[in-house]
C-alpha cells in the first residue's frame, strides 16, 4: 500500500511539472476578458501602450536603450511574470508568450491596473524602503553632456557651474559626462584637461553642488589596465563561436562594439571584478571628493554575440548584474536596466533628439516605468539629450526647450544639459524658471510622494487609468499624475492651447479655477504657464 502511494505521489507530481515545462519552451496563449489592456515589457515602448492588436515585442537581447523587464500589466487585475525574457504578442482575443527559458505565470490580483501592478511588486519586486540621494529629487539636475560633448575639462565644467548661479538657478547635482579620463578603465581624470580635478570639485561643493561622475563597464584594449584585467581573467571573454568551449579553456578576451567603438568588458559574473570595479569608484570618492555616478552602456545588447562568462548568465542577465552597482551610491543614474524594480535607482529615458515628436514620448515612457517598478525616473535632459539632433541647428527651437522644461518640471526629476541661458531669448529663459519656481512650489508634495513610493513601490508618476480605472482614460497619453493628488498637462506642441480631461472629482487650476469632472475642457497656457491641477475632493 505505501509503495504504491509512493507511486501515485511521484506521479502526480510529474504531471504537475508538465506545465512548467512547456511553458517555458511553447508558446502560451492568455485570453483577454472583455475590454482588458495590457502594459508593461518596455519603457522605450511606453507611447505604444496600452498594446494594440498586432504589437509584438521581444525582451530577450535588446532593450531599447532603456530599461526593461519580464512583467506584462492588466488593465483588468492581471500580470504576466516569468524570470526570464520573453517574446509577446498582443492579438485581437488574446496575450501570446513565446521564446521563454523559464516558465511563464498569469496571476489574476483583482480588478484594475493598480491593482495589478501592486500584487506584482509586492510578489516579484519588492519595494526596498530606499530611495536614491534625495537632492535628485529636491532642486533640478545638472549634465555637462550637450555643452561639452566629448570636451569634458575643469575650466569649462567650472564656467558652466558658476552660469547656472550667476543666472539665477538654484545648485543640485552636477554631472561629469564621458571622456573625463585618458581611457576607459583609468579612473583618474585626465591632467590635460583638468590641471586640479580635487579642486574642482571641491569647488563645486562650495558652490552647492554633488558631483557625479560618468562611468561604463568598458575597458580601452592596448592599455597597462586592460593587459592587467586580462591577466586576471576580469574580462569578458571570446567564445570563438564556440558553444562548447568552457570558460576555463577561453585564451583572449571578447571585443565588443558599442557606440565610443571597441573595447573589452569587465565580466561582472566574476566576483573578483565587482571587487575591482568597486574599489575604483570608491577610489575615486576618496581621491577627488566624488558624490555619484551616472553608470552608463550596460545595455543587453553588447552582451550578445560570442561572449564567455566567469558564470554563465544571458544578455539579460548581465545588464541586471550592472545594476547592482547603484545599491552601494544613493547618487546613482541608470539608463539601461534590466529586472531592478523597486530598487533604489534612479532611472534616466534614454536619449531623446531636439524635436516636438520625442518630447511627446516623455510622458507615456515615464509612466511605463513606473508600471515596470522603475519610479525613480529621470525624462531625460530638457530640450534634449540626443546631441545628434543638435547638430549643424541653425537655431534652437526656443518654444520646444520651454515646454520641454515644463513637462519636466512636475516629474520625479528634472534635468538640464543644454544651457538655457545662452540659447534662449529673455522671454523664453524666464519662462524656463517659472517651470523650476512650480517645481519649487510642488517640491514638498513631490519628496512626501517620493518617500511613499520608496516604501510601497508604487509608481510616483501614474498614467490617469492607473489612478482613475474604468473611466476611459487609457489612451490619455498627454496628463499624468503625480501621486494622487497632482494632476499636471503640458502643452506638447507649438501653440498655446490644449483640451484637458479630467476625471471624476474637483480640479484646482494654478489660478484658482474649480474643474469638476468628468470634464474635457480647452484651456489656454502662453509660453510659461503650465497647466497643472490640484485634486480638492
Amino acid at each position: 500500500m505505501c509503495i504504491k502511494k509512493l507511486t501515485s505521489q511521484i506521479i502526480s507530481a510529474f504531471f504537475m511539472l508538465i506545465p512548467l515545462i512547456v511553458s517555458a519552451q511553447h508558446e502560451q496563449h492568455f485570453k483577454l476578458l472583455k475590454g482588458e489592456q495590457w502594459y508593461g515589457g518596455t519603457v522605450d515602448e511606453g507611447s505604444q501602450a496600452p498594446y494594440q492588436p498586432g504589437y509584438s515585442y521581444n525582451l530577450a537581447g535588446y532593450n531599447n536603450d532603456n530599461q526593461s523587464a519580464p512583467l506584462l500589466l492588466s488593465s483588468m487585475g492581471r500580470y504576466i511574470w516569468s524570470d526570464q525574457p520573453f517574446k509577446f504578442t498582443i492579438s485581437a482575443n488574446e496575450v501570446v508568450i513565446s521564446g521563454s527559458s523559464d516558465s511563464v505565470s498569469l496571476h489574476t490580483s483583482g480588478k484594475t491596473l493598480a491593482d495589478a501592478f501592486k500584487a506584482a511588486s509586492r510578489a516579484e519586486f519588492k519595494a526596498s524602503g530606499l530611495m536614491p540621494d534625495s537632492l535628485l529629487f529636491a532642486r533640478p539636475q545638472y549634465n555637462t553632456w550637450i555643452e561639452l560633448v566629448y570636451n569634458q575639462n575643469q575650466t569649462d565644467i567650472l564656467k558652466y557651474a558658476h552660469a547656472i548661479i550667476d543666472n539665477g538657478f538654484p545648485p543640485g547635482v552636477l554631472m561629469i559626462d564621458d571622456n573625463w579620463a585618458d581611457y576607459y578603465g583609468k579612473f583618474a581624470f585626465r591632467k590635460d584637461r583638468f590641471a586640479d580635478a580635487k579642486a574642482m570639485i571641491d569647488e563645486l561643493h562650495r558652490l552647492g553642488f554633488k558631483v557625479m561622475v560618468w562611468v561604463s563597464p568598458f575597458i580601452s584594449s592596448d592599455t597597462q589596465i586592460f593587459r592587467d584585467l586580462n591577466d586576471q581573467k576580469l574580462l569578458i571573454m571570446d567564445s570563438n563561436g564556440n558553444p562548447n568551449l568552457k570558460w576555463a579553456d577561453a585564451s583572449k578576451p571578447a571585443i565588443i562594439s558599442w557606440w565610443n567603438g571597441y573595447s573589452t568588458c569587465l565580466d561582472f559574473t566574476n566576483p573578483a571584478a565587482q571587487e575591482w570595479y568597486k574599489k575604483q569608484l570608491d577610489g575615486m570618492r576618496s581621491a577627488y571628493g566624488v558624490d555619484g555616478f551616472k553608470f552608463d552602456a550596460g545595455d543587453i545588447e553588447f552582451y550578445t554575440g560570442n561572449i564567455l562568462t566567469y558564470q554563465k548568465k544571458n544578455a539579460n542577465e548581465m545588464c541586471e548584474l550592472w545594476g547592482t552597482f547603484g545599491n552601494y551610491f544613493r547618487l546613482n543614474e541608470y539608463r539601461a536596466m534590466w529586472k531592478r524594480g523597486g530598487q533604489p535607482l534612479a532611472e534616466r529615458l534614454r536619449d531623446k533628439k531636439h524635436n516636438w515628436n520625442d518630447l511627446k514620448k516623455l510622458i507615456p515612457n515615464v509612466t511605463a516605468a513606473g508600471l515596470l517598478g522603475y519610479q525613480f525616473t529621470c525624462p531625460d535632459m530638457i530640450g534634449g539629450g540626443e546631441y545628434g539632433s543638435f547638430i549643424g541647428l541653425a537655431k534652437y527651437d526656443q518654444d520646444l526647450v520651454v515646454r520641454s522644461a515644463e513637462c519636466s518640471a512636475l516629474m520625479p526629476m528634472m534635468q538640464f544639459s543644454v544651457a538655457p541661458w545662452r540659447i534662449l531669448d529673455q522671454q523664453h529663459l524666464s519662462a524656463v524658471k517659472s517651470a523650476v519656481a512650480i517645481r519649487k512650489k510642488y517640491t514638498a508634495y513631490i519628496m512626501q510622494t517620493v518617500k511613499a513610493s520608496a516604501q510601497s513601490g508604487e509608481p510616483v508618476v501614474r498614467n490617469l487609468e492607473y489612478v482613475f480605472p474604468a473611466q476611459g482614460l487609457a489612451e490619455v497619453k498627454d496628463q499624468f499624475m503625480m501621486g494622487d493628488k497632482l494632476m499636471v498637462a503640458p502643452i506638447l506642441d507649438k501653440t498655446t492651447t490644449r483640451t484637458v480631461i479630467f476625471p471624476k472629482g474637483k480640479w484646482k487650476a494654478q489660478d484658482g479655477k474649480i474643474f469638476k469632472g468628468p470634464l474635457k475642457a480647452e484651456i489656454t497656457a502662453s509660453i510659461d504657464q503650465l497647466p497643472a491641477f490640484d485634486r480638492i475632493d
